[in-house]
């Protein structure tokens, strides 16, 4: 990645590319599966949509399942350690809007910035004739330090369902709903 990024910067272009982050341990439960503005995937997608340069949020393997045959992209639930889990995890974490307990993946894909060390072609405003752009000091690739805001959005938007589940005036109670809840699902096993 870094000779890449180094190749565009030696040629005065810019890239693009994906950043790739994993929420792992989210309780089951967390969205709205009735609501459509509470539903955790449009809350994530929305999140990660915000972060300048993103033009595509995939949950899971929503892109290549897009290919697929329901019978192939299903993830199966099975039984094991003590837990209902699923076999595959195609989904990527949520059903129906909620989360389904699985690991939360998410694929954020970053179009190449568009201030170019060359500069681009355009037309003048004035004159209506073709004119280069300005040439502005640009990074070559958002992407290294994408990651790191993704992680933050995903976890603003997973903080705030923890909140709407869990709730309560402070971290106490919130802490008190939450290891309730989680009781009731082992009671349920």
């Amino acid at each position: 990645m870094k000779q890449i990024i180094l190749e565009a910067g030696a040629k005065k272009d810019t890239l693009g590319g994906i950043v790739e982050v994993i929420a792992t341990g989210v309780p089951v439960g967390l969205g709205s599966v009735m609501h459509y503005d509470r539903r955790l995937d449009g809350k994530m997608a929305q999140a990660l949509m915000s972060i300048p340069s993103v033009k595509a949020v995939e949950i899971g393997n929503s892109i290549q399942g897009a290919a697929m045959f329901g019978s192939e992209f299903q993830d199966q639930i099975v039984y094991r350690g003590r837990r209902f889990t699923r076999k595959t995890n195609n989904m990527g974490g949520i059903e129906g809007g909620m989360s389904n307990g699985e690991d939360i993946v998410c694929r954020v894909y970053h179009k190449p910035i568009s201030t170019l060390g060359v500069p681009a072609k355009t037309i003048d405003i004035a004159t209506h004739r073709p004119a280069p752009a300005t040439a502005e000091r640009s990074d070559i690739c958002a992407v290294p330090r994408a990651g790191v805001i993704s992680e933050a959005m995903l976890a603003l938007v997973l903080g705030q369902a923890m909140m709407e589940k869990f709730g309560g005036d402070n971290i106490d109670e919130m802490k008190r709903n939450f290891n309730a809840y989680i009781k009731s699902q082992e009671k349920g096993v």
